[in-house]
């Protein structure tokens, strides 16, 4: 029973003590195998001894079952690794089973729906509202909003142009855009990110690498000591057999299966505790020396706020508070801005204004006529373009000219 798991189970080991005595050095893998070798072997000349002798030999123990337990320890030390790694991993493809698998090609007869596969650097495909874009690229034609939180964590849209960049994956808000592809397949963002991940993963954590460092010199030294045990006891006591289970006691002793089976199991605690919370963990490097934290900055909306814009405040100046929230509410019954809609919400429940004409500014806001005025809404670059005089100093406050101005 014990066989298989040295030399089938434990191949591995075998395979990597043998890398290392061709490059002159020490390592974990050489540890193991000398270890459970030795327990083996020499259980293995015990056992055929009783045989030829024709029966056991009462004060004899053999050394099968430590041999096996060691690989078996660490081998399922190496299975939790994998499984911590195989979950990092699969949150990375999530991201990749979001990406659309057709796309809307524009060709010379018109739109065309092609597997993303089909699609070449240089075509052009077409996103609707609220499609997913399938392909990395350029804005051809079109503005729009897209929301990038699969890949920024940012959870408000982000306004896009002519020219701009986009990441297949994301989500198209309420424009219609002609992408100019720049990047399909193994180039794409995506997929570059998750050969990033599996890159990392492939290293060693850097405890693993020091005991590596440490073996170099341990390996030898561990050997001396159970050759030393093994003379002592032959030549100087004149005891064979214990000096034999002195070497093999020593080899299997100094075999590191708690850091075996140690590290990979707090890699997989670590890295299953952070997934629960939400956090990706890149490799066990990362982790191992996240304990020299002492400060973490968000910096994405959604992550410690709900990542929905709401109304906290109205101040007017020069117009009741419920006029000015009526008329930037009607205003906005136009638009599919996140802003928009927190407004909307705020003004639930208020008899809105008939809204007569509305042009939208994508990255600035909107112009708008409402019960007879005209009124601009968004941001300072927006109300400059409009020559709307606002307080800089001041920027929450408004400034009433001819025409209704409502910075954000």
């Amino acid at each position: 029973m014990a066989t298989p798991v040295q030399f089938v189970v434990g191949a591995r080991f075998y395979v990597g003590a043998w890398k290392a005595l061709r490059a002159k050095t020490g390592n974990m893998d050489l540890l193991v195998a000398l270890g459970t070798s030795t327990a083996f072997f020499y259980s293995l000349y015990l056992m055929l001894a009783d045989i030829a002798i024709g029966h056991p030999h009462p004060m004899r123990h053999l050394y099968f079952e430590a041999a096996a337990v060691v690989i078996a320890l660490i081998m399922v030390g190496k299975w939790f690794e994998a499984r911590a790694k195989r979950s990092t991993t699969a949150a990375i493809r999530a991201l990749m089973s979001l990406r659309p698998e057709r796309a809307r090609g524009e060709r010379e007869t018109g739109e065309v729906e092609v597997p993303v596969a089909a699609v070449a650097v240089h075509d052009v495909v077409v996103v609707r509202p609220g499609e997913r874009l399938p392909v990395d690229g350029v804005v051809a034609s079109g503005h729009s909003e897209v929301d990038e939180s699969l890949l920024t964590g940012e959870s408000l849209p982000v306004p896009k142009r002519l020219g701009d960049k986009i990441t297949g994956g994301s989500i198209n808000g309420s424009g219609l855009l002609r992408i100019e592809t720049t990047a399909v397949g193994e180039q794409s963002t995506l997929s570059r990110i998750i050969a990033l991940v599996e890159n990392a993963q492939a290293k060693k954590a850097p405890v693993q690498r020091l005991v590596d460092r440490v073996a170099a010199v341990f390996v030898p030294v561990v050997v001396t000591v159970a050759l030393a045990a093994f003379l002592g006891w032959w030549l100087v006591i004149g005891n064979f057999t214990v000096g034999v289970i002195a070497a093999v006691s020593v080899m299997v002793i100094a075999c590191p299966c708690s850091l075996g089976l140690a590290t990979p199991t707090a890699l997989m605690v670590g890295t299953g505790a952070a997934a629960r919370s939400g956090i990706l963990i890149r490799d066990a490097e990362a982790l191992e020396r996240a304990h020299r934290l002492d400060t973490v900055i968000l910096d994405k909306t959604g992550t410690v706020t709900e990542g929905k814009p709401a109304v906290t405040e109205v101040i007017p100046n020069g117009i009741a508070e419920q006029d000015l929230l009526a008329l930037a509410a009607a205003a906005q019954t136009g638009s599919e801005h996140p802003l928009a809609r927190a407004v909307l919400a705020a003004a639930a429940g208020l008899e809105l204004p008939r809204l007569k004409e509305f042009q939208s500014h994508a990255g600035r806001g909107l112009i708008a006529r409402v019960g007879g005025r005209r009124l601009a809404i968004g941001n300072r670059r927006l109300m400059r373009e409009n020559r709307i005089k606002t307080n800089v100093g001041e920027f929450s406050k408004v400034s009433l000219a001819t025409d209704m101005t409502i910075p954000y």
